[in-house]
């Protein structure tokens, strides 16, 4: 299981801090965000090896189930 920030969010992110600091923006100026997005994806064929059972409801609220 993976519950992490969205990555294209996150690359958007990074490419806005490159073209502010390309705009000589001093970096130290540039505010610290925080991601406002997150996916949950769930490896159920890794779980099935692992001899464990994953709640139906937890499937169901899974960005991405890898079978």
């Amino acid at each position: 299981m993976s519950y992490c920030a969205r990555l294209p969010e996150l690359m958007r992110r990074v490419l806005e801090y490159i073209d502010k600091i390309l705009k000589r923006v001093k970096p130290g100026d540039l505010p610290v965000q925080q991601p406002s997005s997150f996916e949950l994806v769930i490896n159920a064929n890794s779980a099935r090896q692992a001899g464990l059972s994953l709640p139906q409801s937890l499937l169901l609220r899974a960005d991405e189930v890898i079978q």
